[in-house]
């Protein structure tokens, strides 16, 4: 466990043996959480103002990194994944121009408003309840700058709940998910973890926040994960049906009649062939070339999405799985801006 981890875990025992009130204590956290709300609202009104100055631009992708690991299973890397995403987007080695022809340097394709600062959060003893609320919050400061659209940067699949929670909130209405992922994510409650990142579906469908929620790539499921599919009539496209599949999934049609379109991109839904970097490694995966035509084909108003589970302590010297999950960030920028 990392030191940055164990730090968050810890801190709250010693604020006990110092015998700090329960009203100090929540004084302060609720600070700390309104300065980490006012970061990102004045970071996206800048950026938002900037946008609307240049004109021309109905949807513009913006980054908004959410450095969360503590809720992840098995190891918790995902935690430093956005800055190392951020440096394989700008490192220079390919061009600023996504495959369908968008120029990203054009901070009306898109631009970016910093991380949530979760671990200085956590570290005041805030728990994961109201974790879960300032990543919504932080979210909708985005939302409320158009025409600025949240492509968030995880972090473990955890984040996925609070966000799609708060774009159908913010939109104010369901939307059409699709999740590429390995797994389903639909634990009730993996480990005893409501939040945990095995079971962030679970919580996003428990609510109105989806109307169709369709995963692509899964080959690792559980009886209880058909189940709870099943409670909740969800699409599963599993790897072993991929060849039948392919014609549908690199043809879909989603969003009418709802707000939009959400994308959740979990980097373990590629074949570890060609994402090591991976906490969960699974073999037989998408190729990188099948999760693009997926997504270059997708039709439907895409108005946001995540791309997670990046862990840079697994990846390879070079760091080829943040170069791939930058290019996932790249193409899904495109989609999403108009």
């Amino acid at each position: 466990m990392s030191n940055i981890v164990r730090r968050g875990i810890h801190y709250m025992p010693a604020l006990n043996a110092a015998k700090v009130s329960a009203a100090m204590l929540e004084k302060g956290q609720s600070g700390v959480i309104d300065a980490s709300l006012t970061l990102i609202r004045e970071r996206a009104k800048l950026k938002g103002e900037l946008v609307r100055a240049l004109g021309g631009a109905k949807a513009t992708s913006t980054l908004l990194g959410v450095p969360l690991g503590h809720n992840s299973s098995f190891l918790q890397g995902p935690a430093f994944a956005p800055p190392r995403i951020r440096e394989a987007i700008w490192c220079g080695s390919t061009n600023s121009t996504t495959e369908e022809g968008k120029e990203l340097q054009d901070a009306r394709v898109l631009t970016d408003v910093g991380d949530v600062p979760i671990q200085e959060i956590r570290d005041c003893g805030v728990d994961d309840h109201r974790l879960m609320n300032v990543i919504g919050e932080s979210v909708k400061l985005v939302m409320d700058e158009d025409p600025l659209r949240p492509l968030v940067l995880g972090g473990d699949h955890s984040i996925s709940f609070p966000v799609i929670r708060a774009v159908s909130e913010k939109l104010g209405g369901p939307v059409d998910v699709l999740h590429l992922d390995a797994h389903p994510d639909n634990y009730d409650a993996f480990e005893g973890n409501i939040y945990s990142h095995a079971s962030s579906f679970a919580r996003v469908m428990e609510g109105d926040y989806v109307r169709r929620l369709l995963q692509v790539g899964i080959r690792s499921i559980t009886a209880e994960g058909r189940a709870q599919a099943k409670k909740f009539g969800v699409e599963q496209y599993e790897m072993r049906t991929f060849s039948r599949d392919r014609h549908f999934l690199e043809n879909l049609k989603l969003g009418e009649g709802v707000k939009g379109v959400y994308i959740s991109i979990d980097v373990d839904c590629l074949d570890p062939a060609f994402a090591p970097g991976v906490s969960h490694i699974e073999p037989g995966g998408l190729s990188f070339r099948d999760v693009l035509n997926i997504l270059h084909n997708l039709q439907g108003d895409v108005v946001a999405g995540d791309v997670v589970e990046l862990n840079p302590q697994r990846d390879t010297v070079d760091g080829m799985t943040a170069m791939v999950a930058a290019k996932l960030v790249r193409e899904l920028a495109a989609k999403i801006s108009k």
